[in-house]
Order: structure tokens, then sequence, then C-alpha cells
């Protein structure tokens, strides 16, 4: 299976690590504390998932490879 695409929406962002701490291979803090994607492979689609339904301000979405939605739920 190809890589998800994920996406932080730093306007929601607070930098509160949930992601960070759950899937530390994935996210990681830049320089004003927000999350950022660093590698979409690097942890299976479900701890992905877990990571963005931790987000307290819903700042991750999650696509397949293909485009589409996987988190948030429509």
């Amino acid at each position: 299976m190809d890589a998800p695409r994920i996406t932080v929406d730093h306007t929601r962002c607070v930098g509160n690590a949930q992601c960070v701490t759950l899937a530390p291979a994935v996210f990681r803090h830049n320089e004003a504390v927000q999350s950022e994607v660093v590698d979409p492979s690097a942890a299976p689609l479900e701890l992905i998932l877990k990571a963005a339904r931790f987000c307290p301000t819903s700042a991750i979405r999650v696509e397949s490879a293909s485009g589409a939605v996987l988190f948030p739920a429509s």
C-alpha cells in the first residue's frame, strides 16, 4: 500500500503533541512548535489515524494515496 497523504492545518494546530507522541516517526514539531509530517510511510495507517483522532483541534487530515479522505469522516 502506498503511503497516505497527511496534512496538518497550522491555523488549527496548537502544538499539543499528541500526534508526535503517538507516531514520532511520522510527526515532529517545527520551529513554531506546531506539528508537521516527516515521513507518512513510517507507521501503520491505523496508528496515523489514531494520532489524527487524538488531535484536540482536529488539525490533521489523512487521505489515501488515491485521494480518498480517511480522516476526518465527512
